[in-house]
């Protein structure tokens, strides 16, 4: 594979073999909108679990995953299912991957096909030698904690297999819209960012430009480096569009205001302009960029495009250090049982059922009594006798109550009941001579 393929005549493209896979619905959602955009230069792939889904993606080319396994129902919102059909045709997608240099994959991760087969797409595109980049989204708050789970193991398995990995939490997108913004139009942002990404970093590599990054310089920067990225696009237009977009930037929530600029060990920037764009003005956005970033290991580009005549355009991705793992924790409710002593090991089906722990049993083995010599038993009673003990001993002797004596009465005259030369018919302490206090 050549790293750092030959610039062709200025203005034309650079042969890099670029493909762009959309996995899942969300996935196949943001390819058909790329595919209904210009996008030169990169090959798009529809692959889903659900026949009617890819049917109505806009994408030329489709490829149905696992189709003898879920018989192009779908994966039902199980990643298993959707790791096991990807499994099943990992040999075609080793081949959809043959020749390419940079694979995108594009999915939203919380359902079935998408967070399952995403991480197998990217071992079968790392096995074939390609760059591996993926781009995902995380679910919505409101979709519910069994979603974020799956997300968020999807999202430390696509890592594990992509070179870098670009993720779009859903939630911020509501700092992008406002309380009336449809849901249709939602996921069209949704799809906008995500094809924002791809498009930017194309970009960067294929078109010549004031300031060139070579593909050598991306695959260094990323290479198994298994990061999890965030980016952010802004745009502006007339003679202060430079300190417009630097503005837009540092104020993007898709980056934490900046914070994760700061935090990152590495950036990557993607300027483009019309004929107009000066070296003054990628200066005064590189300056800002790199006083907000001193740490980072920045790569960045400046291409020329007709269509951005008057306007200025930057793509930012920021990976590395920055990108915070607590979303790792899987959710709020998780964390709200969290605060909560764990309960103790239960002890049998009884305890499940009420809910309290059975009392734990006496041990039947008593302890033999210690050794004690004649010398210290005599002293033992001794003191037993002349002390409290004697007290105790005349306070708890027995006397006989003064009871009545009643005659039988109409029983008188029966037979007495003699059993071994005893009268059962009379009470046994009277028999057996027990006294009663």
């Amino acid at each position: 594979m050549n790293h750092s393929p030959e610039l062709n005549s200025p203005g034309s493209n650079k042969k890099i073999s670029i493909k762009v896979f959309g996995v899942g619905g969300a996935g196949c959602n943001a390819a058909g909108y790329m595919a209904r955009q210009s996008f030169p230069n990169v090959t798009l792939v529809a692959l889903n679990t659900d026949v009617q889904s890819l049917a109505d993606c806009a994408v030329q080319e489709k490829f149905c995953l696992g189709a003898s396994l879920t018989h192009g129902l779908g994966a039902g919102g199980d990643p298993e299912v959707g790791r096991a059909a990807a499994e099943g045709d990992l040999e075609t997608l080793r081949d959809y991957c043959k020749g390419t240099e940079i694979v995108f994959i594009v999915a939203g991760l919380g359902g079935g096909t998408g967070t399952g087969a995403s991480s197998v797409i990217a071992r079968a595109a790392k096995d074939s030698g390609a760059l591996v980049l993926g781009i995902v989204t995380m679910p919505f708050d409101f979709e519910g904690g069994r979603r974020q789970r799956q997300a968020q193991l999807g999202l430390q398995q696509i890592k594990a297999m992509a070179d870098a990995v670009i993720c779009l939490p859903n939630q911020k997108v509501f700092k992008l819209i406002d309380t009336k913004t449809t849901v249709l139009n939602t996921f069209n942002v949704t799809n906008e960012l995500l094809a924002q990404g791809v498009f930017g970093i194309s970009r960067l590599l294929t078109q010549t430009g004031l300031i060139n990054v070579d593909f050598a310089d991306l695959a260094s920067a990323t290479r198994n480096s298994h990061a999890e990225s965030s980016f952010a696009t802004a745009e502006a237009t007339g003679e202060k569009r430079a300190q417009e977009i630097v503005e837009k930037l540092f104020a993007h929530p898709m980056l934490e205001s900046g914070q994760l600029m700061g935090e990152s060990n590495s950036i990557l920037v993607s300027l483009a302009g019309g004929s107009d764009l000066t070296l003054a003005e990628v200066n005064e956005v590189m300056e800002e960029i790199n006083g907000r970033c001193e740490n980072a290991n920045i790569i960045f580009g400046a291409v020329i495009d007709e269509n951005f005549s008057n306007r200025l355009s930057v793509t930012l991705v920021a990976s590395g250090k920055g990108k915070s793992e607590e979303k790792a924790a899987p959710t709020p409710r998780a964390n709200h049982r969290a605060t909560h002593p764990a309960p103790s090991p239960v002890e049998s089906p009884s305890q499940l059922l009420d809910g309290a722990p059975s009392p734990r049993p006496m041990s039947r083995i008593t302890a033999p009594a210690p050794e004690m010599s004649e010398e210290k038993k005599g002293d033992l009673l001794t003191k037993q006798v002349g002390g409290r003990t004697r007290k105790t001993a005349s306070r708890m002797r027995q006397n006989e109550l003064p009871l009545e004596i009643v005659s039988k009465g109409r029983f008188e005259k029966s037979e007495p009941t003699i059993h071994r030369g005893e009268d059962l018919d009379l009470p046994t302490y009277i028999r057996r001579g027990i006294g009663f206090n």
